[in-house]
C-alpha cells in the first residue's frame, strides 16, 4: 500500500516538489534546486518518510532530457526507487486532469495519478553499459565532425590549391600535414626542394624516408608550377584551410584512442 508519494515537475536547474499522503492529501509543496545542499535536504526528507512509514516513498517525475538527469543521479546514489515517466506516458496518464499548464499543477497531477496507475520503477542500468553507449556516440560524433571538416577543406582547396587532392590521399596524415604547410602553390614555390623535403619529413609523425620525402617535394613543386589558384596566398581562407587540416588531424588522433576503451573509466 502506498503511504507517501513524492512527485517532481522538473525544469532547468530546479524542480517543483509535492508530497502526498495515503489519503491523497498534499502535505508539502515547494521548490528544490538541483544542487548539493538541496539534494542533501531532500535526502533527509526521504529518510524521515521512510522511517515514519516503514517503507520508502513512491517517487515519480517526468523525464525532461538533460534537466532530469541530476535528480536521477541523486536518487540512484541514495538507492531510492523511482518512476521516471516518458513525456508521452505522463501526458496520457494525466490527460483527463490537465486544464492549465503550471509547474505546481503538473507536480500535483503526477502525484495524484500515481495512486491509481500501476507504474513500474525505472530500471537502473549498470554504469558500464551507459559508458559504452556514451563512448559509441562520442565516436560517431567525431566521425561526423571529421567528414564535415573534410567537406569544408575540399571547398577551399579547390580554390587555393586543387592539385593537392589529386597528388595525395585526402584521408592520409601526410596530406593533412601538407595542407597545413602548403595550402597555396605560392607557399611551395617560395622554398627549395631541399627545404620542402626536410619540412615534410620533420612534420610527418609516421616514418617518412628521406627518399620518399624528396619524391613528394618534387611532386609538390611540379604541381605548384602548373597550378592557377582562384585565391591569393594572402587570402584568409588559406589560414582557414590550415585550421581545418589541423583540427581533422587532432580528431583522427582522438579516434585512434577509441580503438581500446580504457576499462578503468567504465568500471
Amino acid at each position: 500500500m502506498i503511504k507517501h508519494v513524492v512527485a517532481f515537475d522538473v525544469s532547468m536547474g530546479k524542480s517543483t516538489m509535492v508530497i502526498y499522503n495515503r489519503h491523497r492529501q498534499c502535505e508539502f509543496e515547494g521548490e528544490i534546486l538541483h544542487n548539493r545542499p538541496s539534494f542533501e535536504q531532500l535526502h533527509e526528507t526521504l529518510e524521515q518518510l521512510t522511517k515514519q512509514d516503514g517503507q520508502a516513498p513512491e517517487i515519480v517525475f517526468e523525464a525532461t532530457g538533460v534537466y532530469s538527469k541530476g535528480l536521477e543521479k541523486f536518487l540512484q546514489d541514495t538507492h531510492y526507487p523511482y518512476c521516471c515517466l516518458n513525456p508521452v506516458q505522463a501526458k496520457k496518464e494525466t490527460k483527463s486532469m490537465r486544464r492549465q499548464k503550471t509547474d505546481t499543477a503538473d507536480a500535483h497531477k503526477l502525484a495524484q495519478t500515481h495512486f491509481r496507475n500501476e507504474r513500474v520503477h525505472t530500471y537502473v542500468e549498470d554504469d558500464y553499459y551507459k559508458q559504452m553507449r556514451a563512448w559509441s556516440r562520442y565516436y560517431d560524433e567525431l566521425d561526423t565532425e571529421i567528414n564535415h571538416l573534410h567537406n569544408r577543406m575540399h571547398a577551399i582547396l579547390q580554390q587555393s590549391f586543387p592539385e593537392l587532392e589529386t597528388l595525395f590521399s585526402t584521408r592520409s596524415a601526410l596530406f593533412l600535414n601538407i595542407v597545413q604547410l602548403y595550402p597555396h602553390p605560392d607557399e611551395v614555390l617560395a622554398h627549395s626542394k631541399t627545404i620542402i623535403r626536410n619540412r615534410l619529413k620533420q612534420n610527418t609523425r609516421k616514418n617518412l624516408s628521406l627518399k620518399r620525402a624528396e619524391e613528394k617535394a618534387e611532386c609538390l613543386l611540379a604541381a605548384a608550377k602548373d597550378s592557377y589558384p582562384a585565391l591569393s596566398n594572402q587570402d584568409v581562407r588559406c589560414d582557414q584551410v590550415r585550421d581545418y587540416a589541423q583540427r581533422i588531424a587532432e580528431l583522427k588522433e582522438k579516434k585512434e584512442q577509441f580503438k581500446v576503451v580504457p576499462m578503468s573509466r567504465t568500471q
